[in-house]
This record gives structure tokens, sequence and C-alpha cells, in this order.
């Protein structure tokens, strides 16, 4: 699992909004960890958070051309890494 400078993993409901990141695993302990994968958000897989509620949770996040909303406890179940220039879309 990736970690920040702080040492503390990175994880999909800590993704700013309009920032791109790319899936780097999915913690397949997660009791919804299934859906998750059942609805393509696999290693590999490039997502952005697009919109957050007024409280903050839940947001919706925007991958493989489908807006998808996740509580944040979902959300914190997929580590990521900040996207690169050379990522696939």
């Amino acid at each position: 699992m990736q970690t920040n400078q702080t040492g503390e993993p990175v994880t999909l409901d800590r993704l700013p909004t309009d920032i791109s990141a790319v899936v780097t695993a999915v913690d397949r302990a997660a009791a919804h960890s299934r859906r998750l994968l059942d609805l393509g958000l696999t290693e590999g897989t490039r997502v952005c958070a697009v919109l957050a509620a007024p409280g903050g949770d839940p947001r919706a996040y925007l991958w493989r051309g489908t807006l998808i909303a996740l509580r944040n406890r979902d959300a914190r179940a997929v580590s990521v890494r900040l996207a690169a220039e050379g990522d696939v879309p």
C-alpha cells in the first residue's frame, strides 16, 4: 500500500476534487470490496474525484466513463497514487 509523507495510506476518500489518481489496490478484506471490483474499480484504473455532498460524504467519482457516488467508508478501502501524464486515461 502506498503511503504519503507522514506514512499514512493514500486512499480514495482523501483524493482532492478534480484530481486524477490511479488505483493501486482494493482492500479485499472490506465487506464491499467485491462491489467495487464489479463496478470496474480495479488496479490500474484511473479515477477522479468530481463532486462532494455539502458535508463531504458521499462523494462522486468518475472512472471508466461512469460517475459513481461512494461513501467515505467505502472509498477508504481503495488505495491510490496521483496520476502522472503518461498514465492511460
